[in-house]
């Protein structure tokens, strides 16, 4: 537990250098959702009908604008071999990584959503049940992006290969949690939705660690 929480401290004193890696998607984010009133018009109901699906392909956008340096700088300097090892699990190393990479990309998101929100027209029911499915489904989204980064962190050019490989993975989750929002906006139960995005939280969380793990070995080899 010790290295795992080291690894973590070590992640968030990276990325508070490097301010501007965080920033990046976060102003991604405001600017794709600020565009959409002004393509669709400010007609308060069309935007309601359109926010939680507006925001949540903004979300998946702005966490793979900033995924790709997961593992990237690590793999550079070496880093990613000492973790091999360290004698600690590669698999608990990348789940800490992943989990500072999600505190960090998606804390400011969560803040910033009772404006976007307001922005959009959301009722009260919207938002509440919007932050749930961003809580349930972005983690997932972090650690099916970071197989994604492992698989392509020896690629020199790996940016716009990335998000064409991991998009077709996050439509399911997509159209859950839209799917959840709407059902909240028209008074409907919504319980089906996200417990369908609980457990592809899950079976993701079961997985993925052993599989960025193999990935990693496969890229470092």
């Amino acid at each position: 537990m010790g290295v795992v929480f080291s690894i973590f401290q070590r992640e968030v004193l990276i990325a508070y250098k490097q301010a501007s890696e965080i920033i990046q998607p976060l102003v991604f984010f405001i600017i794709v959702v600020s565009l959409f009133p002004l393509a669709i018009g400010p007609g308060p109901e069309i935007l309601q009908r359109v926010s939680g699906g507006v925001i949540w392909v903004a979300a998946i956008l702005s966490l793979l604008l900033g995924i790709e340096r997961l593992f990237r700088d690590d793999f550079n300097d070496g880093c990613m071999e000492q973790y091999m090892m360290c004698g600690t699990s590669l698999s608990i190393i990348v789940v800490a990584k992943v989990a500072a990479h999600w505190i960090l990309n998606i804390l400011p998101l969560l803040l910033l959503s009772p404006l976007l929100a307001l922005f959009l027209n959301m009722t009260m029911d919207m938002y509440l049940v919007l932050i749930l499915t961003l809580l349930v489904g972005t983690p997932t989204i972090s650690l099916i992006g970071a197989i994604g980064v492992a698989l392509t962190v020896s690629l020199q050019r790996s940016g716009v290969l990335l998000p064409l490989l991991l998009l077709p993975f996050f439509i399911p989750l997509l159209i859950f949690a839209t799917s959840a929002i709407e059902s909240a906006s028209l008074q409907l139960p919504y319980g089906f939705q996200i417990g369908i995005m609980l457990a592809m939280f899950l079976l993701v969380l079961a997985l993925a660690p052993f599989a960025i793990s193999y990935s990693l070995r496969v890229s470092q080899h």
